[in-house]
């Protein structure tokens, strides 16, 4: 990839509405709260969603693809669909609600861009 000033605001918006760290998604992806999804057992499989955020969160910005683009976007859009633009810790709606937003990298409990130990 080639980088370009809109590469780069996706990137850092992606990497702050994403506040959990990859060893922390990972975790979170295999417990069973993660899924209502039957096809997704537990410790095997994942959500395509978390394993697509988790790649993306392996790789160099340099090395990102088109398809890891169109995840980023994807999930800066439903985080900011979803809470709005101010993304100050929230418990939400539903326990199903902060769920969904976690199998994606964010947990709305936590302050965005405050992520643990990798980026």
């Amino acid at each position: 990839m080639t980088s370009s000033a809109g590469y780069d605001d996706l990137w850092d918006e992606f990497h702050r509405v994403v506040n959990m760290d990859s060893r922390e998604l990972k975790t979170w992806l295999f417990t069973e709260e993660a899924t209502e999804d039957a096809d997704y057992v537990p410790g095997e499989r994942m959500p395509p969603t978390g394993a697509d955020v988790l790649a993306v969160l392996g790789k160099r910005k340099t090395d990102l693809d088109d398809h890891d683009l169109e995840v980023m976007a994807r999930v800066v859009s439903i985080v900011h669909d979803e809470r709005g633009e101010d993304l100050e810790p929230d418990a939400g709606p539903s326990a199903g609600w902060r769920r969904y937003l976690m199998t994606m990298g964010h947990d709305p409990l936590r302050p965005a861009g405050d992520r643990r130990t990798d980026r």
